[in-house]
């Protein structure tokens, strides 16, 4: 199983862009910019996965669906976060995540 790290420097690639185009593209949430030396750590797995804000730019910025990336992150997306509900939900996520055989993410160094 890929990393989120791998897996956002593949589809990166596939769109034809540099680390350094997206970071200018990425707004933190204060509006701050995202510095290209902070995406590289986190393709190479060297930070965790960045917040909700950050991922779904990314999914835009490279063309894919936010939820290939919160899967990736260890995740849930946030329209599936619900308070009624979290308990099961997690409890399913969890299960299926065992059952495809991946590891919980974390930070590698």
């Amino acid at each position: 199983m890929k990393t989120f790290g791998q897996v956002l420097r593949e589809v990166r690639k596939k769109a034809g862009l540099t680390q350094r185009e997206v970071a200018a593209r990425l707004r933190r949430e204060d509006g701050r910019p995202v510095d290209p030396p902070y995406l590289n750590a986190v393709e190479h797995d060297h930070r965790y996965p960045p917040d909700d804000h950050l991922i779904e730019q990314l999914a835009k910025i490279v063309g894919i669906s936010p939820d290939v990336l919160y899967f990736h992150a260890n995740r849930q997306p946030p329209d599936v976060k619900t308070e009624a509900n979290q308990p099961r939900v997690e409890a399913a996520y969890r299960a299926f995540r065992r059952a495809l055989g991946v590891k919980p993410a974390g930070k590698r160094k």
